[in-house]
């Protein structure tokens, strides 16, 4: 089958690699009918190549047909659409049990002191081949898939796989109700959902994106943008905007690659470029990150509030304003999402008419996977307006 494989820094190629097969009764085989590329995949084009092999499928956002199940997977069966989350999990471990099923304890990555394995995302976590494919080998699927009906559209499904769930969770980790103020860090796809599902939820919504296009995109849907980059300017104009407390939450959904910050940018990059024996323990001890994002949300909060992170972070050592945290008396939460702990709650607002959440045209650009290697780059870029890219195979 083709597949699209990472071969080196700022490199993936579309080639043929062989089919996936049904290796434990708790498989399924699902033939890609879309696959999207998300914004944690560029940091596996650029900063996380050193836990990359050449060869390794990569991917994580994915539905399509079932083809084969496993004698253990019995709510799926060939001919069924899915959706399949990104995280493998169990359903039936502890952490499972508890709604943490991005800390499933059936597929922790225990060597790399890691939570649960995901798709086509490095051997932090498991190395397991992704959906950026023709094919997908869906590990613990008698528990992850989730059945599509027939009818819908792919994209209006398609985002259950990552960036809706993590958006979900993103809004509800900030503790934000109907009528209180939520400050967005960043209009990628995420961000762009996150103020969507606020909206939905009878939030008011202030965001900061230096991109003009994305911002426009969320001011088009009644988003309010601050125009600063620095996180002490962005805090003014949201005490401006919020009778002089700050946003009630705030939520930062870029993570590591926020601009603004060129020291921490040059670390990354020079990181980048060591072999990988000695970039590898320098990531897992001494990495840091480009936290301007982070520092704006925590800037930003008013006393007592509380920042959520979505946005993927991978330092070890980074530099955080603990005096400003601590007098603020501010809540953090953040992490991996828990995909199926979202689903029952995110599905009904997926299906109701009018497509509130505007699933069906976040997409920017609808490309073969042949075309994947220059959409990496296009997206990187942020070249022709791009916000977000559907692979088809």
């Amino acid at each position: 089958m083709k597949a699209l494989t990472w071969q080196g820094k700022r490199d993936v190629r579309v080639i043929d690699v062989p089919d996936p097969r049904i290796e434990e009764p708790t498989d399924a085989i699902i033939k890609v009918t879309s696959t999207a590329i998300c914004g944690s995949d560029l940091h596996l084009y650029d900063p996380l190549g050193p836990f990359l092999s050449a060869g390794d499928v990569l991917g994580h956002e994915t539905m399509g047909i079932v083809e084969e199940v496993g004698p253990e997977v019995t709510h799926i069966a060939p001919g069924d659409r899915v959706v399949v989350p990104f995280n493998i999990s169990c359903g039936r471990c502890w952490m499972c049990e508890r709604g943490l099923m991005a800390a499933c304890e059936t597929t922790q990555v225990r060597e790399q002191d890691k939570g649960a394995a995901l798709f086509g995302y490095t051997e932090l976590y498991g190395s397991v081949p992704g959906g950026q494919a023709e094919y997908l080998r869906v590990p613990q699927a008698h528990f992850g898939p989730i059945k599509v009906p027939e009818g819908v559209a792919d994209e209006r499904f398609l985002y259950l796989s990552d960036i809706l769930p993590t958006a979900w969770q993103g809004v509800a980790y900030a503790a934000v109700s109907e009528g209180d103020t939520l400050l967005v860090m960043g209009l990628g796809p995420v961000g762009q959902l996150a103020t969507r599902i606020a909206q939905h939820w009878g939030i008011r919504v202030l965001a900061v994106e230096p991109d003009a296009y994305r911002a426009g995109v969320a001011r088009q849907r009644g988003v309010e943008i601050i125009d600063a980059i620095k996180p002490a300017e962005i805090a003014a104009a949201v005490r401006d905007l919020t009778d002089g407390r700050g946003a009630d939450g705030t939520l930062d959904a870029v993570g590591m690659e926020a601009h603004g910050t060129p020291i921490a940018e040059g670390a990354i990059k020079s990181v980048g470029y060591l072999p990988d024996a000695v970039a590898k323990p320098l990531m897992k001890t001494v990495g840091i990150d480009r936290l301007g994002a982070l520092r704006g949300a925590i800037s930003s909060v008013r006393r007592g509030g509380t920042v959520s992170i979505s946005g993927v972070y991978g330092g070890m050592s980074d530099p955080f304003p603990m005096m400003e945290m601590f007098d603020k008396g501010i809540s953090l939460r953040m992490g991996q999402c828990h995909v199926k702990r979202w689903v029952d709650e995110i599905v009904p607002v997926v299906m109701e008419d009018g497509d509130p959440l505007g699933l069906e045209t976040l997409a920017t650009h609808r490309l073969p996977l042949a075309e994947a290697p220059a959409a990496y780059q296009m997206f990187r870029d942020k070249a022709d307006d791009c916000l977000k890219v559907v692979l088809k195979p």
